[in-house]
């Protein structure tokens, strides 16, 4: 148990010290995690209320999809786009891997799923006789739709949450599609698998926690726009 100890008091020191490599690692983090959540929810929301709201051929297929989506392998949505964007892939002229935006294009499929399948579960929730009256009073589409979300936002905050846990904690990804490269593509995840293995416990713990301090952050700021909501 001693170098738990000792692996906890080298996490403060880093921490304190603002140790270089350690802080590069948070920042690829945060680089991948934001543009990765921004994009699935400017895309999820919408297509989630879509799913959820209207009703249509194949729907029920397609939520079957969608669901089986939440249980994608990290490491094969790594395969898989690393190798669209790969030097020999169909898209690996863009330059795109070994980078944070091509991390962020496998950390958005990986969210995309949730965002879709727990909105769509939440504007199914919505009682009928808010439609029946919005339309009562002139509301157009648009109206509908915007005032539909709103009554749910609590569980497209919900959404987010989830979302945000599923791809700060994620590795294959940014294993595979990043590389791994040193003050570049090294996420917190990566880099914990790393120094673990070098046996650098300080290190991985203070990474360990800094990505605790994360999802507390986001949780809490979550947690009070459910509030003011």
């Amino acid at each position: 148990m001693g170098f738990i100890q000792e692996g906890f008091a080298q996490a403060i020191t880093l921490l304190v010290q603002r140790d270089p490599a350690t802080y590069s690692a948070i920042g690829a983090t945060l680089r991948a995690s934001g543009l990765a959540m921004a994009a699935s929810l400017v895309l999820g929301i919408p297509l989630g209320y879509l799913l959820g709201y209207f009703d249509f051929r194949f729907k029920r297929q397609l939520r079957i999809v969608v669901n089986t989506l939440l249980s994608l392998p990290t490491v094969f949505i790594g395969l898989v786009i690393y190798a669209l964007l790969t030097r020999n892939g169909p898209l690996g002229n863009m330059g795109l891997i070994f980078s944070i935006p091509g991390i962020a294009i496998g950390q958005t499929i990986l969210a995309l799923p949730i965002v879709i399948a727990l909105t769509a579960t939440a504007v199914e929730a919505v009682d009928n006789n808010l439609r029946i009256t919005l339309m009562s009073l002139g509301a157009n589409r648009r109206q509908i739709a915007a005032s539909t979300l709103w009554e749910v936002r609590v569980g497209i905050l919900s959404a987010a949450v989830t979302a945000t846990g599923r791809v700060l904690t994620e590795v294959g990804i940014s294993l595979m599609v990043g590389g791994n490269i040193k003050w570049h593509t090294r996420t917190i995840t990566t880099a914990i698998a790393l120094e673990t293995s070098k046996g650098e416990f300080g290190m991985g713990i203070a990474l360990g926690v800094v990505l605790l301090l994360i999802a507390l952050a986001v949780n809490v700021s979550l947690a009070g726009l459910r509030k003011r909501s």
